[in-house]
């Protein structure tokens, strides 16, 4: 009787011992699978990292970039400036001189017809560089439209739209020249 009390003891500890393992088998396997989750997160995250300072990269190299953009514009605002105000000065310049220029060669002038001689030419019929026609275009936008290049006179002022009748904007324009023109300086009064 203590011979079957004791193997049955031991079949209970057996059956137990099964048990347990089954059950430590089971959370072997969950923590194997845990394990593997974490390693594939951890990966996933070192990659997620490292795809992050890149694009703090990019965004720092962009940053720079815009910097060096507006720097470049700052530049460039500056010499428009100085390009204006050389200009003015120049244009200032050019129209002393002329104002010079023009008192000196009516007297010429006057002086030639004296003696029945020919008037000597204006300056826009002397030399086409002396015409301030190219100076008027480039300016013209920045300090407004100033009549300084009358010497020239184009069929059709720029910026004219074409009309159906096609002569009554031309008539216009051929007015607006002309009697400007009469006044035999490019300069205004």
């Amino acid at each position: 009787m203590a011979d079957e009390q004791e193997i049955m003891c031991k079949l209970e500890s057996i059956k137990e011992i099964r048990n347990k393992t089954l059950q430590m088998e089971k959370i072997k396997a969950r923590l194997k699978a845990e394990f593997e989750a974490l390693e594939s997160e951890e990966r996933h995250l070192k990659e997620y990292k490292q795809e992050m300072d890149l694009l703090l990269q990019e965004k720092m190299a962009h940053v720079e970039e815009l910097r060096l953009i507006h720097a470049d514009i700052n530049v460039m605002e500056n010499t428009i400036k100085q390009s204006e105000n050389d200009l003015n000065k120049l244009l200032e310049s050019t129209r002393r001189l002329h104002d010079e220029y023009k008192p000196l060669k009516e007297h010429v002038d006057a002086l030639r017809m004296t003696l029945g001689l020919q008037r000597l030419p204006d300056l826009c019929e002397e030399e086409e560089k002396l015409s301030l026609e190219p100076a008027y275009h480039v300016i013209s936008k920045f300090i407004g439209m100033h009549l300084y290049v009358l010497c020239a006179k184009p069929r059709v002022g720029p910026g004219t739209p074409k009309s159906q009748n096609g002569s009554r904007m031309n008539e216009e324009m051929e007015n607006t020249w002309s009697s400007a023109t009469h006044n035999l300086s490019p300069w205004p009064e």
